[in-house]
């Protein structure tokens, strides 16, 4: 009986004990959304140093259960997405918490689809490779797309020609015509136009950042060369929202101390079982950030997309329409003094180098003859005017037995127009004068004589009609996965056409940045040679090169190959061939004089008595072939789950389109014309994570061979070889509240040919380099600000490499108020500093001693800018 009654006692004490136990346990659970309140499924929530966790279910739910009092660190984290981690202390009480994400972009296991045949995270990928978002995009406070390219590592975008109209370029490869040779610009991964430095069209003109941007992914060299046509040196994809994660913004942004307002807008949702849409779009009206005396900006953009998610995959449909103007800056008159090795750069008399511009409210029409021997006006108001359609499709799906196909194809109907006044000559009054004849006399439109002392810009009006640069871009790939090797067949097609019209005039207008006076020249018997500052229908100042017109299609078939091998769970090995065949066809025309009244007022007046027109009865036909493999081979080897190591040699090519015809080559044999420019690249890279934060660092080497090709600006052929080597470091790290982003590209590139062999190529700095600190503060982190540094070192203004353009600094800043949860205000500054940098300059030395005039691009000076944004 004794041992009974002990035994229930022992019973009664564990069940007790159990009991006891049980009230000390802790439930953990909570949601987990994103900074847009969006659930986010297959997060992992883990209690650190346990092994009790979760994963979130398709609303972003979790819960863990039976926790042990106590204090934990708990991490929320998922791919794409910055970890999350919280101290709680578990005492009996259920906690039930709300957790927010942060994207991060710079995270090893972000996911990637530039420059790969499928997606890969970072770390398994042996590119170099950038991931932008637009939050982390707006901590620059750029002001064009461009200037948001000047923070990827490698990239040297010279953002001082306007919303359009950049030189881009990447490690040393030289920018030797303009816009961006080696670097495609691409949309949701297409090319947005074939060449990227067509001649007044430029790939960045038909390119506008807005609300429907996702993010923005660069690679620089490695699998460009094979896995796209005419960028072997890089690829920049802007990525589009397509609507899963529901949600919009409406803001609108005006210019503090210059003339702005724009308004933009985005929303996206999901409206039945697996299918979403998004729309969003801007508009935007003011003189802009120089003076030019108009309404230099005015227009806007929409674009669409609808997606349809099946079991096996999906497709997706979208369209753009973009019909915008801005303003084209092309050099401007700056005052160079010193020497050529250390020269001090000013302000030209009466022209703010930061803030003016050669536009002039009395310089707004322009008339010629136009590519049909009519007249036409053009309105120099227009500047960069793109007007492009596009309609376009993306499909994937799951073929099951580990095939893959997708396919990625869209129509564009672009057309617009370019017109902007660059500076063939700028002197002195006396000296212009002189020009004309000996006697010749300078006087403004009303009669006032034009002080022969004073600064005189000779001014061709650069007024190009982009009558159709329509295109069809289509890339098609299927993929098929045998144990530890994939291998991806693809075929690319692209017809680009190329048809625009030069018309161009010349003009003499006075130095000034504020409605600059047009003027009239007289002969030594007072005799008119011009009329309301018009001297000539046509160019005869570069012996009336350019009246012309191009009618050309590109017909390009590119299939290709990668085979990925996983060698084992941490060595993969990829190798990628393509085979570029292009067929080129249609016409171009030079210009020819003829005596016209193209005023129409029945006087044949002196400019009228040799107009250029285009030659219509004298076209060259074109009709030639090229072709070109391209391969790349690439070594990624994973140390842990946060370092990796990869290797890459490749080789590739640009084809080139208008430029080159011009010289007088034998456009009917391909063989015989220099059609193709080849760039060998090798690079090694590191990649670092860490729990805040990561580190990426490249070496690389390149090697370009290039053959002649036309700049219209130095009315010359440009033909080079060019080597270079460099580093290029990208990091970002967060310490709580403060976050600290950057990158700094050393390039040591050199001439390899000619007889400039040896120097540095032209605008090439040592040093290209940006910094961005940003703190967040706030009950909730909803408000931040930021400072970002964006430089580089001195550079050569030309090949020759006499004239020096000084290192530059400039500083932005941002603060950005969280009012409400919806609601912010964002009070961003470009250039605060007002710092001069110069981009280019078409003079490569100055007479040392004396005060020159230099023709060169600046960047624009400080401008403040104010938006308002309601998100939803």
């Amino acid at each position: 009986m004794k041992n009974y009654t002990n035994l229930k006692r022992l019973c009664t004490w564990l069940l007790f004990l159990a009991a006891t136990m049980s009230f000390a346990q802790t439930k953990v659970s909570g949601t987990v959304n994103d900074q847009k309140g969006m659930p986010i499924p297959g997060v992992n929530v883990v209690l650190d140093g346990t092994t009790k966790g979760a994963v979130t279910d398709f609303d972003g739910k979790f819960s863990i259960d039976t926790v042990d009092d106590g204090t934990y660190t708990l991490k929320a984290s998922s791919i794409g997405y910055a970890t999350y981690t919280q101290s709680i202390t578990a005492a009996g009480s259920d906690i039930v918490l709300k957790i927010i994400l942060a994207e991060d972009t710079e995270s090893l296991d972000q996911v990637i689809i530039t420059g790969v045949v499928n997606p890969r995270s970072k770390i398994e990928s042996s590119i170099s490779v950038t991931s932008m978002q637009p939050a982390t995009i707006k901590q620059s406070a750029p002001r064009t797309t461009a200037e948001i390219f000047r923070t990827i590592p490698g990239i040297r975008s010279e953002s001082s020609g306007g919303e359009g109209n950049a030189n881009i370029a990447v490690r040393g490869v030289p920018i030797s015509s303009g816009g961006s040779k080696y670097v495609q610009l691409q949309e949701d991964g297409l090319p947005v136009l074939l060449f990227g430095d067509i001649a007044f069209g430029t790939a960045d003109i038909f390119t506008r950042f807005d609300y429907n941007v996702k993010r923005i992914e660069a690679i620089r060299g490695g699998s460009a060369s094979t896995l796209t046509s005419n960028g072997p040196g890089g690829i920049i994809n802007i990525i589009s929202k397509t609507g899963k994660n529901e949600g919009g913004a409406i803001g609108t942004t005006f210019g503090v101390d210059f003339n702005s307002f724009r308004t933009d807008f985005d929303y996206g949702s999901k409206i039945g079982d697996g299918l979403y849409f998004h729309a969003g779009g801007f508009y935007r009206a003011g003189e802009g950030i120089r003076e030019t005396g108009f309404t230099a900006n005015n227009g806007g953009q929409l674009k669409l997309s609808l997606t349809k998610e099946f079991e096996s995959g999906s497709v997706r449909v979208y369209a753009k329409y973009l019909n915008d103007r801005a303003a084209a800056y092309l050099p401007m008159p700056i005052q160079v003094t010193g020497t050529n090795s250390d020269p001090d750069w000013s302000d030209a008399p009466n022209f703010d180098t930061t803030r003016g511009s050669l536009h002039s409210a009395n310089l707004t029409q322009t008339l010629s003859l136009g590519a049909d021997g009519q007249r036409r006006r053009g309105d120099v108001t227009n500047g960069m005017n793109p007007i492009s359609t596009s309609v376009g499709i993306q499909a994937n799906f799951d073929l099951g037995d580990d095939w893959k196909v997708s396919n990625n194809g869209r129509f564009s109907s672009n057309r617009g127009s370019f017109v902007s006044p660059f500076p063939a000559e700028v002197a002195s009054a006396s000296a212009i004068a002189d020009s004309f004849g000996t006697g010749s006399t300078l006087q403004f439109t009303d009669g006032t004589a034009v002080a022969g002392s004073s600064l005189v810009a000779r001014v061709h009006m650069f007024d190009v009609e982009l009558d159709n640069f329509n295109n069809f871009m289509n890339d098609l790939k299927l993929s098929k996965s045998f144990d530890n090797v994939d291998v991806t067949v693809g075929y690319f097609k692209s017809i680009q056409d190329i048809s625009m019209s030069w018309l161009w005039n010349s003009y003499l207008q006075e130095v000034n940045d504020d409605n600059a006076r047009l003027i009239d020249v007289f002969d030594a018997t007072n005799a008119p040679l011009s009329e309301n500052g018009l001297y000539a229908y046509g160019v005869p100042f570069w012996g009336n090169c350019c009246q012309r017109n191009y009618d050309t299609q590109y017909n390009v078939s590119a299939p290709y190959m990668n085979v990925t091998l996983e060698a084992n769970e941490n060595f993969t090995i990829d190798a990628s061939l393509r085979y570029d065949k292009g067929r080129v066809s249609g016409s171009f025309t030079n210009s020819v004089q003829t005596v016209f009244d193209v005023n129409n007022d029945g006087v044949i007046s002196a400019p009228e008595q040799s107009v250029s027109t285009i030659d219509n009865a004298n076209p060259t036909a074109v009709d030639y072939d090229y072709d070109y493999v391209s391969y790349s081979l690439g070594l990624n080897y994973k140390l842990n789950d946060t370092q990796a190591i990869f290797g890459r040699y490749s080789r590739g090519a640009s084809a080139k389109a208008d430029r080159i015809l011009f010289s007088g080559l034998d456009y009917l044999n391909g063989d015989r014309i220099n059609a193709l420019d080849f760039i060998n690249q090798a690079e090694i890279g590191y990649k670092r994570g860490f729990e805040n934060g990561a580190i990426y660092a490249t070496a690389f080497y390149a090697k370009t061979e290039e053959e002649g090709g036309f700049e219209a600006s130095t009315n010359s052929i440009i033909e080079n070889d060019y080597k270079s080597l460099g580093i290029e470091v990208e990091g970002f790290y967060r310490f709580n509240d403060f976050s600290l982003r950057g990158a700094v590209t050393w390039t040591d590139a050199e001439v390899d040919s000619g007889a400039n062999e040896g120097n540095t190529p032209r605008r090439q700095p040592d040093f290209i380099y940006n910094l961005i600190p940003a703190y967040d503060f706030g009950k909730e982190r909803q408000n931040s600000v930021g400072l970002s540094f964006i430089g580089q070192s001195k550079a050569f203004a030309q090949d020759n490499n006499e004239l020096v353009m000084p290192g530059f600094l400039i500083v932005n800043s941002f603060i950005n108020v969280g009012i409400t949860k919806s609601l912010n205000v964002n009070l961003a500054a470009n250039n605060i500093f007002d710092s001069l940098g110069i981009t280019e300059s078409e003079e490569g030395s100055i007479v040392e001693g004396q005060t020159n005039i230099v023709r060169a691009r600046p960047l624009p000076g400080r401008s403040i800018s104010l938006t308002l944004q309601y998100q939803f």
